[in-house]
C-alpha cells in the first residue's frame, strides 16, 4: 500500500495551492501513476515523534512494497515565504535547494508577524531540537515567550507575594484598632479589623475585637454574625470567640444558647479560665449554686489558681453567711494577684457588711495602692466614708477619683448626690448635668437627676428625665429601677393607675426586686385593699428564686485548693468568738508589723473609727509621690472649661 499527500483545496491558483492543507491517500501499487512514482522528491516531514528529517524517495519505495509519495503542484513558483524560511533553517540556508521541496507541517496556531520576526535568524545545532522548539511555540500550553516580558511576570509574582502583609502587621493593626476604639472612633477601628480578618482569617483576635466594638455600639446582631464567622474560620478551635459569643447571648437573655457556647469554649480549650468563670456566673444568676460551684472547681482543676475564681467563690460564701471561708478565699485571691483591685474591694465590702470599718479601710488602702488610678476603688471608698459620716473625706476621695478619671460620669454622679444631701441642690444639679454630658447613655445619671428634681418638687422635670433614661434602654436593671422610682412619683402625685402600670412594667424586667413588690403592696394597703396587698406579697414569695446552698461541699473543695489539712481543719472551726482574732491575724500577715500595730490601735479605739484610716497610710503623701496630685487643688478638675474640652474630645 502506498501513501499520497494531496491538497484538499480544489483551487488551481498557485497561491491557493501553496497554502492548502494536504490529505493522506492510501493507494495500491497498481493504482500509482508511473510519472509520479518515478519522480524523486525530497520530502520534509515534521511530526511530533520524528521531526526535521529529509527523505529522498526512490523506487522501490520500501522493503515491504509500500511507498510514500507526495503530489506536488509544479505550476507554483515555489512554496510560501514561511515554508521557504522553514526549509532554509533546516537545509543549511541554501535557497536553491528549496525548489521542488515539499514541506509538510501542522497548521499554524495564531502565528503573528512579531513572533515570526523574532524567530528569524535562530538556528539550532540539531534538527530534531529545532523542530520540537517550533512545535512547542505553536502549542498554547508550551508558550513561555507568548506572555509578557520576563521582567513583568516576575514583578507580578512579587506583587502576589506581597499581597499578604507580614504577621507583625497584625499585632500593630490590633493595637491601632484598640486605641481608636478607646477614643470612640469605632468606624475607623472597624475598617482596620475587617482588613485584618481579610488577610488573616484563621486568627481569632480580630473577630473578638470587632465583636466587642459592635457590642459597645449596641449592634448585637452584627456582633453575633462576626462571632459566628470567626468560629467557622477557626474551625471551632478558638475558645475566646466561643466565650465572647456566649457572653453576648447571656446579655440577650438566651440562657440555653449561652450554656451551649460556654460548653463549646471549654471543649475547645479546657484551660480557658474565662469560659469556666463566665459559665459559673451564668449559673449563679439562674440560681444554680451547686452547678456554679462545680464549674468553678473544674476551673481551678484545669487552669490552676486564679484570682477571679477565688473571688467568686468567696462571694458565694459571704452570701451563704460563711464569712470565715469567704475571708480565706479572698486571701487566696490576693495571693494569686496582689495587684487585683477587684479582690481587695470585694473583701472590703464583706468587712463593711460585718461593720468592721477599720479592716475595710485597710483593704481600701491596699486597693488604691494596687491600682492607683482605678475609678472603682476611689468611688467605693468615697461612698463608704460618706456613708459612715466622714463627709469631707468622702468628698475628697471622690474628687481624687474624678481627677484621675475625668471622663467617668459615675464619680460626678455620686459627688452630685453627696453635694445635694450635704450642700446645695444647685451645685448637685450642675454636677449631674456635667455627668450626663460626659456619657449621655449612662442611665443611672438620668435616674439620679430625676430623683433629685422630684425631691425638689419639680415633678414635670423629673418625668422628662425618667423618660430620657428609659429611651436609652428599656430592658436593663437600671430601667427597672427607673420605672419603680417613676411609679413612686406617680403614687405620691395621686396617679394610682399609672403607678400600678409602672410597677408592673418594672417587675416584668426584674421579677426578683423585693423593693418593687413591697412598694406595690404598700400602695394597695394604703388604698384599703388589704387582700390585694397580701396577694402581691404572696406572689413575690411564690415566684422568687430559691437558692439552696449546701455547706458540705466545703470540706472536699478546700482540700483541692489548699492541700494543707491542718489549715483546713482550723478553717472549718466555726467559732464566732474567734472571728476578730483571726481577722487581725490575717491582716497582720498581709500588711506587716507596722500595719498590724496601727490596726490594733484602731481596734482599741472605736470612737476614732469614723475619722481615721485605721493604719499609717498617708493619703496626701501618696497623692504627691505616686500620682503627682496636689491635695489642695482637686477642685480644679471640676472646672466647666476642662469638662467641655473632654466632652468635645469624646464627641
Amino acid at each position: 500500500m502506498h501513501f499520497f499527500f494531496v491538497p484538499t483545496s480544489s483551487s488551481s491558483s498557485p497561491s491557493q495551492a501553496n497554502t492548502s492543507s494536504f490529505s493522506l491517500l492510501f493507494l495500491a501499487p497498481s493504482q500509482i501513476p508511473e510519472n509520479l512514482c518515478k519522480l524523486p522528491a525530497k520530502i520534509h516531514i515534521g511530526t511530533h515523534g520524528i521531526s526535521g528529517q529529509s527523505f529522498l524517495t526512490h523506487p522501490p519505495y520500501s522493503s515491504k512494497n509500500t511507498s510514500l509519495c507526495a503530489v506536488v503542484d509544479r505550476s507554483s513558483s515555489g512554496v510560501s515565504s514561511q515554508q521557504k524560511e522553514f526549509a532554509n533553517g533546516e537545509g543549511e540556508g541554501d535557497e536553491s535547494n528549496t525548489e521542488g521541496v515539499l514541506v509538510v507541517r501542522r497548521p499554524l496556531l495564531e502565528n503573528s508577524d512579531k513572533e515570526s520576526s523574532e524567530e528569524e535568524g535562530k538556528k539550532y545545532p540539531a534538527r530534531i531540537d529545532a523542530g520540537l522548539s517550533n512545535i512547542a511555540k505553536k502549542m498554547p500550553m508550551f508558550e513561555p515567550e507568548r506572555s509578557e516580558s520576563s521582567s513583568s511576570s516576575s514583578a507580578a509574582a512579587a506583587a502576589r507575594a506581597q499581597e499578604k502583609p507580614l504577621a507583625v502587621n497584625l499585632d500593630l493593626s490590633l493595637y491601632r484598632a484598640k486605641v481608636l476604639a478607646r477614643n470612640f472612633r469605632y468606624k475607623d477601628a472597624e475598617k482596620i479589623l475587617e482588613k485584618c480578618i481579610a488577610y488573616w482569617p484563621e486568627d481569632g483576635r480580630p473577630y473578638v475585637a470587632l465583636g466587642k466594638i459592635l457590642s459597645k455600639q449596641s449592634k448585637l446582631a452584627d456582633a453575633r454574625i462576626v462571632y459566628e464567622k470567626g468560629c467557622q474560620a477557626t474551625q471551632g478551635e478558638n475558645a475566646y470567640i466561643w466565650q465572647c459569643w456566649a457572653v453576648l447571648e447571656k446579655k440577650l437573655g438566651n440562657v440555653r444558647r449561652a450554656r451551649e457556647l460556654f460548653d463549646a469554649a471549654t471543649v475547645a480549650d479546657k484551660k480557658h479560665v474565662a469560659a469556666w468563670h463566665g459559665w459559673a456566673n451564668l449559673e449563679i444568676k439562674q440560681g444554680n449554686i451547686s452547678k456554679a460551684r462545680n464549674l468553678l472547681a473544674k476551673g481551678l482543676k484545669f487552669c490552676g489558681r486564679n484570682e477571679y475564681i477565688y473571688q467568686t467563690l468567696a462571694l458565694l460564701e459571704a452570701k451563704a453567711g460563711r464569712y470565715e471561708q469567704a475571708r480565706y478565699l479572698f486571701k487566696q485571691a490576693t495571693i494569686c494577684n496582689s495587684k487585683s483591685c477587684a479582690s481587695w474591694l470585694a473583701w472590703a465590702q464583706l468587712e463593711i457588711q460585718q461593720e468592721r470599718y477599720p479592716a475595710a479601710r485597710k483593704l481600701f488602702e491596699r486597693a488604691v495602692q494596687a491600682s492607683p488610678k482605678n475609678r472603682f476603688a476611689w468611688h467605693v471608698w468615697g461612698v463608704f466614708e460618706a456613708g459612715v459620716g466622714n463627709v469631707e473625706r468622702g468628698r475628697k476621695l471622690l474628687k481624687i477619683g474624678h481627677a484621675l478619671n475625668p471622663r467617668d460620669p459615675v464619680l460626678l454622679q455620686s459627688l452630685g448626690l453627696l453635694e445635694y444631701k450635704h450642700s446645695s441642690a444647685n451645685l448637685a444639679r450642675a454636677l449631674l448635668r456635667r455627668a450626663s454630658e460626659l456619657d449621655p447613655r449612662h442611665q443611672p445619671v438620668w435616674i439620679a437627676w430625676g430623683w433629685m428634681e422630684w425631691k425638689e418638687g419639680n415633678t414635670t422635670t423629673a418625668r422628662e428625665l425618667y423618660q430620657r433614661a428609659l429611651s436609652i434602654d428599656a430592658n436593663t436593671e437600671s430601667a427597672s429601677r427607673c420605672l419603680q422610682a417613676w411609679g413612686v412619683l406617680e403614687q405620691r402625685a395621686g396617679n394610682l393607675s399609672a403607678a400600678r402600670r409602672l410597677f408592673r412594667s418594672s417587675l416584668n424586667i426584674n421579677s426578683q426586686s423585693y423593693v418593687t413588690w413591697m412598694t406595690w403592696a404598700q400602695l394597695e394597703e394604703d388604698q384599703g385593699d388589704s387582700e390585694r396587698a397580701e396577694e402581691i406579697r404572696n406572689l413575690y414569695f411564690q415566684q422568687r428564686t430559691e437558692v439552696v446552698d449546701d455547706a458540705s461541699w466545703v470540706t472536699g473543695f478546700l482540700d483541692i485548693i489548699d492541700p494543707a489539712l491542718d489549715t483546713v481543719k482550723r478553717l472549718l472551726n466555726f467559732g464566732q468568738n474567734n472571728d476578730n482574732t483571726r481577722l487581725t491575724t490575717t491582716l497582720r500577715n498581709m500588711g506587716g508589723t507596722k500595719d498590724s500595730q496601727s490596726n490594733q490601735q484602731t481596734e482599741s479605739s472605736v470612737g476614732r473609727e469614723d475619722t481615721e484610716t485605721g493604719s499609717g497610710f498617708n493619703l496626701d503623701a501618696f497623692l504627691r509621690e505616686k500620682l503627682s496630685l496636689d491635695p489642695l487643688k482637686l477642685d480644679v478638675n471640676l472646672d466647666s472649661k476642662r469638662l467641655e474640652r473632654f466632652t468635645r474630645g469624646r464627641a
